[in-house]
């Protein structure tokens, strides 16, 4: 169970950074296709440069997806690095576009969605992988269940009055979304580390 919990996390991490780069592209496409000509260009570009980061970052997860463990740790670095990259490319848009909290707004929404689904659809992974196991570890395994859906609705909660608030920076709304993203790494490796040693019921 211990090399399936890892991963679980490893596999619902890189999940969720593809769920928000696909919310990120859609709320562009959006834009792209409402754009005048000259701010066409850009968001068209933007797409075609967001969309190659995102394709590299898929292409990578699958590659590992199909490696053992130890090939998780050295790649997640450089996954890492293709994220933060994704994520720069977004934040420099918002910063050289002026005050286009319109779309800042839209693509925040999309994003905070896709985070929200994540955290739902992990919690619904991790509860199905502890329905076999044990009855000894299930104390442990339901408490980190309860966590990491109690720690989902705080995030959730979090982001919808920011969305609500509108008039935030790009800055600080993705300073929000860094910190759900970093709740839900900490409650996904809790979870599967629940699992860990955990053994299957018979």
């Amino acid at each position: 169970m211990s090399q399936q919990s890892s991963m679980h996390f490893y596999l619902n991490w890189a999940k969720e950074r593809i769920d928000e780069m696909d919310a990120a592209l859609a709320s562009f496409e959006v834009k792209a296709g409402q754009a005048k000509a000259e701010s066409k260009v850009k968001t068209d570009q933007l797409l075609s440069e967001l969309t190659t980061r995102r394709d590299a970052f898929k292409a990578m997860l699958k590659t590992q997806a199909e490696a053992g463990e130890a090939a998780w740790t050295d790649a997640k670095a450089d996954l890492e690095k293709q994220w933060a990259g994704f994520e720069a490319q977004v934040k420099t848009y918002f910063e050289g576009a002026g005050k286009q909290f319109e779309q800042q707004q839209a693509t925040f929404k999309d994003v905070a969605a896709a985070q929200a689904k994540a955290w739902r659809e992990a919690a619904d992974k991790f509860r199905d992988a502890a329905g076999k196991v044990a009855s000894a570890r299930t104390v442990d395994v339901d408490a980190a269940l309860m966590q990491m859906k109690s720690d989902a609705a705080e995030a959730e909660v979090r982001l919808q009055k920011l969305k609500q608030a509108g008039s935030e920076s790009w800055s600080v709304l993705s300073a929000a979304l860094a910190e759900s993203r970093k709740a839900f790494d900490q409650a996904n490796q809790a979870a599967w580390d629940a699992l860990k040693g955990a053994s299957p019921k018979s």
